[in-house]
């Protein structure tokens, strides 16, 4: 088989939430112990992360993958979903899984796969753990791909366990109020494992602390003990303290999003814990945060595509998350913002329009999967909350009509939806 078709193989034989929406949900862990006794359990070979949460989970991830390296560890980065390449969900030091080692696993296991029909992602799963496996990895960052209780990663005993936060997404599965959708994601936390939770919420901790109880465990507030002290202004340098005490100098982040100041509280909390068994120098967390693109590959995090006009996209899809995204976009220099929006059929549009800026010229789109909101739908409810734009059939041609209406001096926005961003030319 070729790589195209063992994807088209695994695309047309396994339902994939991301293209197929509930459908594609199994409320159980049936398939994903049945796999991992098939492999023998492969991630019992080398230590782990587990990093669960509403927004910033991935950008977490890539920020411990890539201190990890930076300290000279072989480290495995599982994420999803993927932006241009499949491949992208599994990766070593930044390098990608290669084609030949996906079409070995599909061919090796085509027999299993037809017969336990499990998931796209439980096959994903299942692949990433014995590749890290076989290329013996010594440490490997796994991020949850929704919730945590039922999430084919929560087989894995990590070193410790990270929420980063705690948002109403996926409600339609993990539950319309915030104390439920906590509760699925606190079930990462386990026996005697530490836990962060990256966000104290007053409606959400005892959910954590009560689960930190029962599990004999300890949980840390990151940003209860962590403080930001900016010595520029945008992305750094910023000096990071803790318990009011200087910890860190001089820390930049080449992750230019200003919810990543958060994912930095995180994600220090957590290297803080690992250090006590991990060999981590200062300047490692310092060198490691700084180069986060280049050790890991992450796009799509108020990523700026070119200038003259200012092209930036953002895969910031829920309420929560898009909150910092507009006040970031307000306070961005230009004459005339464009914005190029779409949204998956599944979400709570309504209060997410209503958050977006009534002064922008909208260009309104859709993603090339099942789940997309349709284009036309989608302005005209934008119209009821006083967004004004036209629509058009693709990202792409989308994309185009901006670009010719905007000036230099103007902004192109791109987001809405993660899978609007992954059709973005060239990215």
């Amino acid at each position: 088989m070729t790589y195209q078709q063992v994807l088209d193989f695994l695309f047309s034989q396994l339902p994939v939430y991301q293209r197929d929406g509930k459908a594609a949900y199994k409320a159980n862990l049936d398939n994903t112990n049945a796999l991992d006794d098939h492999f023998n359990q492969p991630h019992q070979n080398y230590l782990t992360i587990h990093v669960a949460g509403t927004n910033g989970k991935g950008s977490v991830s890539h920020m411990l993958a890539s201190v990890l390296q930076q300290a000279g560890y072989k480290v495995g980065l599982y994420t999803s979903p993927h932006l241009k390449d499949f491949r992208e969900r599994i990766k070593i030091n930044g390098q990608m899984i290669s084609e030949d080692a996906v079409i070995s696993f599909v061919e090796q296991n085509k027999e299993i796969i037809k017969n336990l029909k499990p998931s796209f992602f439980e096959m994903t799963v299942a692949l990433a753990f014995e590749y890290f496996s076989n290329e013996k990895v010594d440490i490997a960052v796994i991020e949850v791909g929704m919730g945590g209780r039922l999430d084919s990663t929560n087989i894995i005993s990590p070193l410790v366990s990270v929420i980063t936060n705690i948002g109403l997404d996926h409600t339609a599965f993990l539950g319309d109020n915030l104390k439920a959708i906590a509760g699925e994601k606190a079930s990462i936390i386990k026996a005697g494992i530490p836990a962060v939770v990256g966000e104290w919420d007053a409606e959400t901790a005892s959910v954590f602390l009560s689960k930190a109880l029962q599990s004999n465990t300890s949980v840390v507030f990151a940003d209860k003990v962590r403080k930001l002290q900016v010595n520029n202004k945008n992305n750094g340098p910023f000096t990071v303290e803790f318990n009011s005490q200087p910890e860190f100098l001089n820390i930049s982040l080449d992750l230019l999003g200003d919810y990543q100041k958060k994912n930095l509280f995180t994600t220090i909390t957590t290297l803080q814990i690992v250090r006590d068994q991990l060999d981590i120098s200062t300047e490692d967390i310092i060198n490691g945060l700084s180069n986060v693109i280049a050790n890991t590959g992450l796009k799509g995090r108020w990523q700026i595509i070119s200038d003259a006009p200012k092209v930036i996209c953002d895969t910031g899809h829920n309420k929560e998350g898009l909150s910092y995204i507009v006040n970031q976009l307000k306070n961005e220099n230009f004459e005339k913002l464009h914005i190029v929006w779409g949204m998956v059929n599944d979400k709570d549009i309504d209060s997410v329009l209503e958050l977006l800026p009534k002064t922008a010229k909208y260009y309104f789109t859709k993603a090339s999967i099942p789940r997309a909101l349709n284009e036309i739908t989608l302005m005209r409810q934008a119209k009821t909350v006083g967004l004004q734009g036209s629509a058009y059939a693709n990202v792409e041609l989308a994309l185009k009509k901006a670009k010719e209406a905007a000036n230099e001096n103007d902004i192109i926005f791109i987001g809405g939806s993660t899978f609007v961003v992954a059709e973005i030319p060239n990215l």
